[in-house]
């Protein structure tokens, strides 16, 4: 298993980037797989937190979220584990690029007919 981060360029002021877990080697139904919606956040202060995927639903007239990363065992420690995890994946990948050493992110030109140049 392990942490794909995605930079975004256009979310929120303290994004960070998203966070993808990748089952590679585990055999079973998750070989192959990707579980998305994990974000790491900077908070004001500068320090890191990570939200798990969540859903949002409305009781009472107030807007609530389910969590769909939740402990078998309903220990609320399971899920700090999981972020803990994420956040050193993130410190322990290598600094990005300055943007102009960095690859472009461009997508794909399209011609007129959709097809690609």
């Amino acid at each position: 298993m392990r942490v794909v981060f995605v930079e975004k360029s256009n979310g929120p002021e303290r994004l960070v980037c998203d966070a993808e877990v990748i089952f590679e080697a585990e055999a079973g139904p998750l070989a192959g797989m990707k579980l998305v919606s994990f974000s790491v956040w900077r908070s004001v202060e500068g320090e890191l937190f990570v939200s798990l995927p969540a859903r949002p639903y409305e009781a009472g007239g107030e807007r609530r979220f389910y969590d769909l990363l939740r402990s078998v065992h309903g220990d609320a420690a399971d899920g700090k584990r999981v972020r803990d995890w994420i956040k050193e994946q993130y410190a322990a990948q290598p600094p990005p690029l300055p943007e102009e050493a960095a690859p472009s992110r461009r997508s794909p030109a399209l011609d007129r007919r959709g097809g690609f140049l």
